[in-house]
């Protein structure tokens, strides 16, 4: 049996998601209905996985998701499957970077197609697996930043994460030290760095998110 922490503003859905994990043999050991609700019973309830849904009070936006991410931080290896109808990439991305720290799952409502998929998720992820839904990790490819950049733009990028300097760069390439300096301006401005005193800080965190993709 697993102790169960659910979060879900909608009541009707709350309720009978509680009853639904009954039925297999689990307990919702506290239902919240935002995310300083959920994150109390947490504290107090330590359970063995925490169920959640993105959109919550006060904005709806993605507060669900951030509450998680917090969560993870503060109770490290804490299970959390993440069950919604959409997709807050930059925090759905950084809360399946911590896959190492336990058990973490991303679920779309409304593909699951039957009961025993919802059921089977919560229990992989209780038990330290991964459950993340294809359309999911599609998504957040395709919001990846590096995505924006040019088949030239990736090929410099990658030639930055050798330790390369611009003219080693324009070396290898066989181009004009202003082409490289052009494209990894451009880069820059594609990986949504903004100009600092040096572009030294930009440098490497545009290799950190090369390296990390």
């Amino acid at each position: 049996m697993l102790r169960i922490v659910l979060a879900e503003d909608a009541l009707l859905l709350r309720e009978g998601l509680a009853a639904l994990l009954a039925r297999f043999g689990h307990e919702v050991v506290a239902a919240a209905g935002d995310p300083d609700a959920m994150s109390a019973a947490v504290a107090e309830q330590s359970p063995d996985i925490v169920v959640t849904d993105v959109r919550m009070p006060p904005t709806f936006t993605d507060e669900g998701l951030r509450a998680a991410v917090a969560l993870r931080h503060a109770h490290p290896g804490l299970p959390v499957l993440i069950l919604s109808q959409y997709v807050a990439t930059a925090y759905a991305a950084k809360l399946l970077e911590s896959t190492n720290d336990g058990g973490i799952g991303y679920l779309l409502k409304d593909r699951i197609l039957e009961v025993r998929e919802f059921v089977d998720g919560v229990e992989r992820v209780a038990a330290g697996g991964c459950v993340i839904d294809p359309e999911v990790v599609r998504r957040l490819l395709t919001h990846h930043p590096l995505t924006r950049l040019t088949p030239r733009e990736r090929e410099i990028l990658a030639l930055m994460a050798q330790g390369r300097s611009n003219m080693a760069i324009a070396n290898e390439l066989r181009v004009s030290e202003k082409v490289v300096s052009k494209h990894i301006n451009a880069i820059f401005t594609k990986l949504d760095l903004p100009p600092t005193v040096t572009d030294d800080h930009r440098r490497v965190r545009a290799v950190l998110m090369y390296l990390r993709a």
